[in-house]
C-alpha cells in the first residue's frame, strides 16, 4: 500500500511492471503477477507525468519543470535500482504531457506554458541540442503524441491537444533536398543555431544526418532526423465551448484520437481528417482519464467525482464494464441471507447491490434524496429495505429492481436506524429528531405504531433472533426492550452511564451488546435484565491526532468509542469499529482483545498518525488546513469537498480539511466467512478464503456473463 493517494501510474508495456507516484512523490516499482513491489525512490518535484518508452527500458518522468529520464529497475536485485540518464531543463512550467516516438529516439513533451517540445533522446557529440518547439497554442496543452508513417515506421505527424478544445495536427514534410539546403545555410552561418537546425561538433563540421532510408551516420551515436525539415499545421476546434477538455488519448495505429471533456462529453475522432466518429455524453461531471486498449477497440473513461469506471467497445457501441461507486462516504452495509449480495448506503442518497465474489455493481437505487442510513435484508433474499434522512424508509424489489413499497410517517421525519422481525411482518425505523420508534407493516404498508419514550437520537434497533423483542439504543443514556406485538410499550430499560451508541444481539438471541460514548462495550443478558460483561476498550480504539487537535492524540477524548458493533457467526467475538484506523476484535467470554485491523496507512487522511510533525504548523493553522490550492484547475482531480453533510457524534468536531479516517459500519456474512467495513476509504472486506480475491488483471472477453 502506498503512504498517501496515488497520483500517477504507469504500466511497462508488456504488462509486468507497475510504476505509481503518490501526492508526497514517493515512486513504488510493482511487480504485477506477484504483487510485490521491488524498488521505492522519492522524486525531489512533483509528478505530473509518467511514460514507459515502447521497450520499457527506459522511464520519463516529469518531475515540475524538468523531464527525467530514468533507467528501468526490471527484475535485478540492485541496492539502487533506479539510474538517471538525462535531465532536460528547457520547460519555462509545468509539464503536463509526454510521449515517446517508436524507436524511443524522441520524447514530445506539452507544457503549461502553451508550449510542445520535440526532445532528442540520445546525446550529441558537441554543444547541448535545444529541443524544437511548436507553439501557437491559447490554452495549457492536455495531450501531445506522435504519428507514424505505416510504410517506413518513422514518425512524420505530431499532434498537440490543447485544454480550450484545439487540436494541431503538425504534418513533417522534410526531404533530403530541403536538408542539404539547410546544411549548406549552417556551414556558411557562424551564428549559433537556432531550434531546428544541426548541430556542429567542435571542429566545425556539420554531422552526417541519418538519411530517410535507415541508413546509419557516420558517428556511434544515432543521428537526429527530425529537426531540419519544416512542419506544416493544421488546426482544428472540437466545438464544445465553454467546456474545457481535460483527457485524451491517441492510438497511433488506428490513428485515432479520444478526447474527454469537463460537461461529461467525450468525442472519438478519426486522424488526421479529423472525422468525428462517436460524440458521446457519458457524465454530467469533468471526465479526469480517457485510455485506448492494445488493440484500439476499447476505450476506458474514468470520472473521479462521481467514482465511475466505463470501458466501451465503439465499433458495436456498447459497455464491456460500467461501474460507478459512491462519490460520498458509505454510511451502511448489509449482507444477503446468503452472504453472495451486499448492499451498500452511502451520502450521495444512492443505494448500489454488489456481487462480493466479483466486487462488482449490479442494481443501483436512486430514489431518495436525502442520506441513506440504513440497510436492512429480508430473510427471502429478494427483498432490501433503506432508511433515509429524507423521511421515507422503501422497499426494493431485488427481482424485478423496482421500488415496491415506500414507508413514510404523518410528518417528516430523519431516519437513522432501521429494523425487521424474522417473519418480515414489521418493520421498525428509529428517529434522529423526535427520538421516536415508528413501526409499519410490511404488507399493508400501513402506520401500526408509534413508540415513544426516548430522550435522543435512536440510534440502534434489532430484533432479537429468537423473539418479537425489540431492541433500541438512543443517546438518552439508555437501551430499551419492546414488545411490539403485544403494544406493552417498554418491557426493560438497561440505564448507563454514557451515551449508547449502537445496540446489536448475539445470534442465539441470549445476550445483547451495546457501546457507549466513554469507549466501553456492556454485554447484558436481554432474559434476565442482568450485566454480564464490560469490555473497556478506551486505549484499543484510540485513534491519532487529528489536524485540528488542540491535544495529542494521549490526552485526546474525542474519536475513543465505538460506533459500530457486529457479533460473529457463532457469537464468540465480536468486531467493533468506530472514529479511528482500527477495528478491534474481542474475545467475549474472556473480554480480551483477539486482534486490531488497521484499516488503511494512507497518510492523505486525517488521523492515520499519532504524532504530527511540527513542521507543518505555521501561525496561520496547520498546512494542510490552509486553502492555497489554484481554483483554476487544469489537470487531475478536484479536491472533494466533503462538508458535514451527514451527522456527528456528540461532542465531536468536524474536520473541515481532509476527511478523517473512520469506520461508519461493520457486517460479518451470515456464512462466518468474511467480514465488510465501510470505512473512508471505502468498502473493504475482509476473508478467510485466499480464493475470494478478484483480480481485475484477469479482465477479458471470457469473464463477462455472456462467456459462460
Amino acid at each position: 500500500q502506498s503512504s498517501s493517494n496515488i497520483r500517477r501510474i504507469a504500466a511497462s508495456p508488456d504488462g509486468v511492471f507497475l510504476l505509481t507516484v503518490d501526492d508526497n512523490n514517493r515512486c513504488l516499482f510493482i511487480n504485477i503477477p506477484r504483487r510485490v513491489v521491488l524498488h521505492r525512490i522519492t522524486f525531489k518535484h512533483p509528478v505530473s507525468a509518467v511514460k514507459f518508452n515502447p521497450n520499457g527500458k527506459y522511464v520519463a518522468v516529469a518531475a515540475g519543470k524538468l523531464l527525467q529520464i530514468w533507467k528501468s529497475p526490471g527484475f535485478k536485485r540492485e541496492v539502487f535500482g533506479f539510474e538517471l540518464v538525462r535531465t532536460f531543463a528547457d520547460c519555462n512550467d509545468k509539464i503536463l504531457a509526454i510521449d515517446w516516438d517508436n524507436e524511443s529516439k524522441y520524447l514530445i513533451v506539452g507544457t503549461k506554458d502553451l508550449t510542445v517540445r520535440l526532445f532528442f533522446v540520445d546525446k550529441v557529440k558537441g554543444s547541448y541540442k535545444k529541443p524544437f518547439s511548436f507553439l501557437g497554442h491559447k490554452d495549457s496543452v492536455v495531450g501531445c503524441f506522435f504519428g507514424v508513417d505505416k510504410k517506413s515506421n518513422r514518425v512524420n505527424k505530431v499532434y498537440t491537444i490543447a485544454r480550450d478544445g484545439f487540436i494541431f495536427s503538425w504534418s513533417y514534410s522534410g526531404n533530403d533536398a530541403k536538408i542539404n539546403d539547410f546544411r549548406d545555410e549552417v556551414l556558411e552561418d557562424d551564428e549559433p543555431p537556432s531550434p531546428g537546425t544541426p548541430e556542429k561538433d567542435g571542429e566545425g563540421i556539420v554531422k552526417k544526418r541519418k538519411d530517410f532510408d535507415g541508413k546509419e551516420s557516420g558517428f556511434g551515436e544515432d543521428e537526429d532526423y527530425l529537426s531540419g525539415g519544416p512542419w506544416e499545421l493544421t488546426k482544428h476546434c472540437f466545438m464544445q465551448a465553454p467546456a474545457k477538455l481535460t483527457a485524451c488519448d491517441y492510438h497511433r495505429g488506428l490513428d485515432l484520437v479520444v478526447v474527454g471533456f469537463s460537461n461529461g462529453v467525450f468525442g472519438l475522432y478519426q486522424m488526421p481528417d479529423f472525422v468525428c466518429i462517436h460524440l458521446l455524453s457519458i457524465s454530467r461531471e469533468k471526465i479526469t482519464t480517457a485510455v485506448f486498449n492494445d488493440l484500439g477497440n476499447w476505450l476506458t473513461f474514468g470520472c473521479a467525482e462521481l467514482g465511475q469506471l466505463l470501458v466501451w467497445e465503439w465499433r458495436s457501441e456498447s459497455y464491456i464494464l460500467k461501474q460507478q461507486g459512491h462519490y460520498f462516504d458509505v454510511n451502511t452495509l448489509a449482507y444477503s441471507p446468503d452472504s453472495q449480495l451486499l448492499a451498500t448506503g452511502a451520502d450521495d442518497n444512492k443505494v448500489k447491490v454488489w456481487t462480493v465474489s466479483s466486487g462488482f455493481c449490479f442494481v443501483t437505487f436512486t430514489e431518495h434524496t436525502n442520506a441513506v442510513t440504513a440497510l436492512h435484508f429480508m430473510a427471502n433474499n429478494h427483498c432490501l429495505l433503506s432508511a433515509s434522512l429524507d423521511g421515507t424508509v422503501r422497499a426494493w424489489d431485488l427481482l424485478r429492481y423496482r421500488n415496491f413499497r415506500t414507508f413514510t410517517t404523518p410528518s417528516s421525519r430523519q431516519f437513522v436506524s432501521l429494523a425487521a422481525d424474522q417473519s418480515g411482518e414489521v418493520i421498525c425505523a428509529g428517529t434522529l429528531d423526535s427520538f421516536e420508534i415508528f413501526v409499519w407493516s410490511m404488507k399493508t404498508g400501513r402506520l401500526l405504531d408509534v413508540l415513544s419514550g426516548h430522550e435522543g437520537p435512536v440510534h440502534g434497533l434489532m430484533f432479537s433472533p429468537t423473539n418479537a423483542i425489540l431492541a433500541s439504543s438512543s443517546w438518552d443514556k439508555t437501551v430499551r426492550l419492546w414488545d411490539v406485538f403485544e403494544g406493552k410499550g417498554t418491557v426493560e430499560t438497561f440505564p448507563h452511564a454514557h451515551d449508547v451508541l449502537t445496540v446489536t444481539y448475539r445470534p442465539d438471541g441470549k445476550q445483547l451488546a451495546c457501546s457507549t460514548l466513554d469507549g466501553q462495550i456492556h454485554f447484558w443478558d436481554p432474559i434476565d435484565g442482568l450485566l454480564m460483561y464490560t469490555i473497556e476498550g478506551r486505549r484499543d480504539i484510540a485513534g491519532g491526532r487529528l489536524m485540528t487537535d488542540r491535544r495529542s492524540a494521549a490526552n485526546s477524548s474525542s474519536g475513543k468509542c465505538f460506533t459500530s458493533l457486529c457479533y460473529s457467526a457463532d457469537g464468540s467475538y465480536i468486531l467493533a469499529g468506530g472514529s479511528s484506523r482500527f477495528i478491534c476484535m474481542y474475545d467475549v467470554a474472556d473480554q480480551v482483545l483477539l486482534r486490531r485491523f488497521q484499516i488503511t496507512h494512507n497518510l492523505s487522511l486525517d488521523g492515520v498518525l499519532d504524532f504530527l510533525n511540527s513542521k507543518n504548523m505555521t501561525a496561520a493553522g496547520p498546512l494542510d488546513l490552509i486553502d492555497d490550492d489554484n481554483s483554476d484547475t487544469e489537470e487531475g482531480i478536484d479536491k472533494q469537498t466533503r462538508g458535514n453533510m451527514g451527522y456527528n457524534l456528540p461532542g465531536s468536531m468536524p474536520n473541515h480539511g481532509r476527511p478523517v479516517v473512520r469506520t461508519k459500519c461493520l457486517k460479518i456474512a451470515p456464512t462466518g466467512r468474511s467480514f465488510s467495513a465501510a470505512t473512508t476509504e471505502g468498502v473493504l472486506v475482509y476473508s478467510i478464503d485466499e480464493s475470494f480475491i478478484f483480480d481485475p488483471t484477469d479482465l477479458d472477453i471470457d469473464v463477462t456473463p455472456e462467456g459462460h
